[in-house]
């Protein structure tokens, strides 16, 4: 296949999905600082199980809720799946303002998942991307230069293992693919939202729990061990590590949140520049008016 082909494929493929892909990425780069802000949230003052307990039931009597998120160091807990505001945890009524940063990557989480609500739109924006990518690398190493073309170029090839590791990951996550080491403990009675904040309270500090509710059919709580977001299922059997998803961990930025997180920055930012730079320089070619050749010049001006 030759260059010009190749160059071909890779502009109309660009041109098709910058849209969807301008969306991943800008809600991927917002993404990439929240294992920062939930690292940065936890090790708080301590929280009594019993307290959190009784908020529950106070603000879910139904047991409606699917589960719970847990901000320590803003002292917030919010019920999923319950029509009530956040609760401060300190006085225990609602709290008085929102959380404009929580709402930013709630927002950014459903449109990175499930853009214009369509997994599939996201699924396909992402095989696009390595597509473009391994037809970039068939075109062969390119000359740097200081140029347009030379930043694209060179962000591609200096960037090239981040920028595939991620959506390769997002694939990965799509398709259920998890290269988990251990195998999925076997399920026991599944247990109230109440009992499981008790029963993770009892073996881990709560103060370093994200979230605890039902995912994927069963109970989970994520916590945080030494910068990694660890999953545990729970149930009558216990609270029990689950085996690392790794293309999750790697693709969220959880397995060391002080590293991952800020590679994750850089990776969203090379894949910015190159669908920015990439468009640009498929603009100014466009653009640019046609030239005229200095002999067909001169002979309007002798015939004129």
């Amino acid at each position: 296949m030759s260059k010009s082909l190749l160059l071909t494929l890779h502009r109309w493929i660009t041109l098709v999905f910058a849209l969807p892909l301008l969306a991943i990425i800008v809600t991927g780069l917002i993404l990439s600082f929240e294992p920062l802000v939930q690292v940065s949230g936890i090790g708080g003052p301590a929280l009594d199980a019993g307290r959190v307990v009784e908020l529950v039931k106070r603000y879910d009597p139904d047991g409606k809720a699917r589960g719970l998120s847990i901000n320590a160091g803003s002292q917030r807990m919010t019920l999923q799946g319950a029509a009530v505001p956040a609760i401060d945890l300190a006085t225990g009524e609602p709290a008085a303002a929102g959380s404009g940063l929580s709402d930013l990557f709630r927002w950014a989480r459903v449109t990175h998942e499930r853009l214009l609500g369509q997994a599939w739109l996201v699924t396909s924006s992402t095989i696009a991307m390595v597509v473009l990518m391994v037809l970039g690398i068939l075109m062969g190493l390119p000359r740097l230069r200081n140029t347009l073309s030379g930043w694209h170029k060179g962000t591609a090839w200096f960037a090239l293992p981040l920028i595939l590791l991620s959506p390769l990951t997002g694939l990965c996550m799509a398709f259920g693919l998890t290269f988990q080491s251990g195998s999925v403990p076997a399920g026991g009675r599944p247990v109230a939202l109440p009992d499981a904040v008790r029963m993770v309270a009892a073996s881990h500090d709560l103060s370093h729990a994200i979230s605890i509710g039902v995912r994927g059919g069963r109970v989970m709580a994520r916590i945080y061990e030494e910068g990694e977001l660890r999953a545990y299922t729970v149930n009558s059997s216990g609270v029990t590590p689950l085996p690392r998803n790794w293309p999750r961990l790697i693709h969220e930025g959880n397995w060391s949140a002080l590293i991952a997180s800020p590679l994750n920055v850089v990776t969203s930012i090379a894949l910015l520049t190159l669908l920015s730079t990439g468009l640009l320089i498929w603009a100014r070619r466009k653009l640019r008016k046609p030239r005229r050749h200095a002999g067909g010049q001169a002979a309007v001006i002798g015939a004129a």
